[in-house]
């Protein structure tokens, strides 16, 4: 199966062309705003993470947890 089905069933006109750009271009910017989102929601989710173990901060638990998510947000494809 194709990794562009959308392309591949184009019919190549200008027209068409100008309104998938369109398309793909506010697709983008909804895909830029989540992620943004997400991020900030991650971002104060780690702030306030903490088992209240009271071993003195946060336990290898939270300590991974933390880590898990700076890898995710900082991964790039």
């Amino acid at each position: 199966m194709s990794e562009t089905p959308r392309v591949d069933q184009v019919h190549w006109n200008h027209a068409y062309l100008k309104e998938e750009a369109y398309k793909l271009e506010r697709e983008l910017n909804a895909a830029q705003q989540r992620i943004k989102r997400l991020e900030e929601a991650g971002d104060a989710v780690e702030e306030r993470l903490g088992c209240g173990c009271g071993c003195g901060g946060p336990c290898r638990v939270c300590q991974s947890a933390s880590g898990n998510w700076f890898e995710a947000k900082e991964a790039k494809p």
